[in-house]
């Protein structure tokens, strides 16, 4: 174990070393390809903000209405057949649009339910196996220009299912 811990501690010092050294070798000018890079960077995060924005603030709207308390309540008569918890179905939604979001929303789990009971396993597994779909697909296919998503959602929304059905069995077996 202290052998990885030494080798995360040093990994980015040496990535950075090799870029720089590897620069150097191919008489490259580092420093202006840094600011090339890091004024690109900064295009990109202005391009994307609109885009960010709306959806923080989506997320704080359906979490201060009570909307998300609803959706629980809608959903709750598929709890016991998927063995599935109501508590989670707010966090199961939250998490295809936040991430942030939602892990302030698991946060709140662990401390009403522990880290290492059903709820807060089923939850750290599907924190893990779920991804932020609607964020991702709206931040990168505008920033790469993508106009035509094709199957994305239908496929991102099977593997969120996936990975919550996964998490369920996973979290029944510990």
């Amino acid at each position: 174990m202290q052998i990885l811990t030494n080798l995360s501690n040093i990994i980015i010092p040496v990535l950075i070393f090799y870029i720089i050294a590897t620069g150097i070798t191919m008489k490259k000018n580092i420093y202006e390809d840094f600011i090339r890079g890091a004024a690109d960077g900064l295009q990109t995060v202005v391009k994307i903000m609109p885009t960010l924005i709306g959806l923080m603030v989506a997320v704080g709207i359906l979490r201060a209405s009570g909307f998300l308390d609803f959706l629980a309540s809608v959903f709750e008569f598929i709890e016991k057949p998927l063995h599935f918890p109501s508590e989670l179905f707010s966090l199961v939604f939250i998490r295809m649009f936040s991430s942030s979001a939602a892990t302030g929303m698991v946060l709140d789990i662990f401390k009403e339910y522990g880290t290492d009971s059903r709820i807060g396993l089923i939850t750290s597994i599907m924190m893990s196996c779920t991804e932020t779909i609607f964020y991702t697909m709206s931040v990168y296919f505008m920033a790469a220009k993508v106009t035509k998503t094709r199957w994305t959602l239908s496929g991102a929304l099977i593997c969120t299912a996936a990975g919550i059905v996964a998490s369920v069995v996973l979290a029944g077996w510990m």
